[in-house]
């Protein structure tokens, strides 16, 4: 298995992908961007490290992350796909053994880019082998504002990645896991799903790292 990148973007963009509108039209027409779909495994399936995070994050959920819900049956997102910095793909599959917080953000979107800085802060302070943020950015052109803004707002410590074309962002739509941006949610090493927050949070904050922790504490 690669290592997933962890380095901020570089000055360049992302040509592999560069054929937005073709696929942005397969959308309209119920493509879904990962592979075999999405499954729901509750607590004696697949996804049942995850299911036994429910009581434990919903305790945890206060204060600027007090939004954030367990899902009541995780799903498996292990083969949902976007790409790196540098146009390769990437699944969540790539982050086995990683807790990861899964965060989906644009930069038309304001409160997403309020929100960034706190998500680059939560990766300074917790990333490391058993967490990492994982900002991906849906932006429907590759015209390389997402990166300007990593680096015009200082964003140093969050990897870069993107998925320009909306499939993905309209496959966890249509699953009902996201319905606006920011979408944010939290992913055992498994790649299974536990809880969403729909909405901005202040993920520096004290509330959001015991989340943060309470979900690493259960993995350990």
């Amino acid at each position: 298995m690669s290592e997933p990148s962890r380095q901020p973007p570089r000055s360049r963009r992302i040509a592999a992908i560069a054929a937005a509108a073709v696929v942005v039209g397969a959308v309209g027409a119920g493509a879904v961007y990962v592979t075999g779909g999405f499954a729901g495994n509750g607590s004696g399936g697949q996804c049942a490290a995850a299911a036994a995070l429910a009581g434990p994050i919903e305790e945890a959920a206060t204060g600027t992350v007090a939004g954030f819900r367990p899902l009541q049956e995780p799903v498996d997102l292990s083969a949902l796909a976007f790409r790196d910095g540098d146009g390769n793909e990437v699944t969540m599959a790539d982050f086995e053994g990683r807790t990861v917080l899964f965060n989906l953000w644009a930069t038309w979107c304001p409160p997403c880019r309020a929100e960034m800085p706190s998500l680059d802060a939560l990766e300074a302070k917790l990333g490391g082998e058993d967490f990492q943020v994982v900002a991906v950015s849906v932006d429907t052109q590759d015209d390389g504002r997402a990166e300007a803004f990593y680096a015009e707002t200082g964003l140093t410590n969050l990897a870069f990645y993107i998925e320009p074309t909306m499939t993905m962002f309209a496959s966890l739509k249509q699953q009902g896991l996201a319905h606006g941006m920011p979408t944010t949610m939290l992913v055992d090493g498994e790649g299974c799903a536990a809880g969403i927050l729909s909405g901005p949070a202040e993920w520096d904050a004290p509330e959001a790292v015991r989340l943060v922790r309470t979900a690493l504490d259960q993995a350990t």
